[in-house]
C-alpha cells in the first residue's frame, strides 16, 4: 500500500516554495556513481493495440524500489537507442537533436541517463523527488523521471521554435514510458505542476537547460516487489 508518512502536503509545498524553501532531502542508501543498467529487452512484452488500451495515469504507487530491469526497460522505452548504426532514437527530435535529457530522481540521489552506454549517472547525492511536483506523491514513489531540454544542442533549429519542439520529443518520450508502464504493469502520471526554480537548483542545471515536464513511475499499490 502507499506510503504516506515522509510525504510533504500541497499546501506545506506551496508555502515553502513562496518562501524560496523548497528543497531536496538527503539520499538513502549506496548512490553508486555509475548504474550499469542491464541489457534492454527490445523484443516481446504486451502487444501494442493491448497496451494503448491499458495506458492510464495513476496517482497511487507502493513505495517499493524498482528493480533494474524494470529501470532498464522504462529508460531505453524513454530515449534509448534503438539503431545503433545511426545511434537513432526510440523518441523523435526535430533536425535529429536528441536535445531532451532523462534524469531518474531516486532515494539514493539524481541520476542522469546515458543512452550510448546505457547507464545511470550520478548527479547529486541527494533526495530530489519531493522537489518534483507539488503533489504529495512524487515524495515516496521510487521513480520520478525529470526531462529536461538541453537547448546548447539545438543551434540548427530556430530559436523561436526550440521550446515547442522541445515539449514534442519530451511528449513522446513520456507515452513510451505510459506504454513501457502498461505493458509491465506498472503505474505512470505525467506532471508539468512543480517549482521550476526549486527543482532546477536542487538539479543544478546550468543556464542553457530547460524544465520541461516530470513523470512518476512505480508498482500499484497492493503490487508485488519490483523485478
Amino acid at each position: 500500500r502507499p506510503l504516506r508518512s515522509h510525504a510533504m502536503n500541497t499546501l506545506t509545498k506551496l508555502a515553502l516554495g513562496l518562501m524560496g524553501q523548497l528543497r531536496p532531502q538527503p539520499a538513502t542508501g549506496d548512490a553508486a556513481r555509475t548504474i550499469a543498467l542491464p541489457p534492454p529487452r527490445t523484443a516481446g512484452g504486451m502487444p501494442l493495440f493491448e497496451a494503448l488500451g491499458r495506458r492510464q495515469s495513476r496517482r497511487e504507487f507502493a513505495t517499493a524500489p524498482l528493480g533494474e530491469a524494470q529501470l532498464s526497460a522504462l529508460l531505453w522505452a524513454a530515449a534509448g537507442i534503438n539503431r545503433a548504426e545511426l545511434g537513432g532514437r526510440t523518441a523523435p527530435s526535430a533536425l535529429n537533436a536528441q536535445e531532451v535529457v532523462v534524469y531518474a530522481a531516486m532515494a539514493s540521489g539524481l541520476f542522469r541517463y546515458e543512452p550510448a552506454t546505457h547507464t545511470l549517472q550520478h548527479v547529486a547525492s541527494s533526495d530530489v523527488r519531493r522537489v518534483t511536483g507539488y503533489q504529495d506523491f512524487v515524495d515516496t514513489a521510487p521513480l520520478d523521471l525529470v526531462y529536461v531540454a538541453d537547448h546548447a544542442r539545438m543551434k540548427m533549429v530556430p530559436a523561436a521554435q526550440r521550446e515547442a519542439f522541445a515539449f514534442a520529443a519530451a511528449g513522446a518520450m513520456a507515452q513510451n514510458v505510459y506504454l513501457c508502464c502498461a505493458s509491465e504493469g506498472l503505474a505512470t502520471v505525467i506532471r508539468a505542476w512543480f517549482d521550476h526554480r526549486a527543482l532546477a537548483a536542487a538539479m543544478g542545471l546550468g543556464a542553457d537547460a530547460q524544465l520541461l515536464l516530470a513523470q512518476t513511475v512505480g508498482t500499484p499499490p497492493q503490487a508485488g516487489p519490483g523485478g
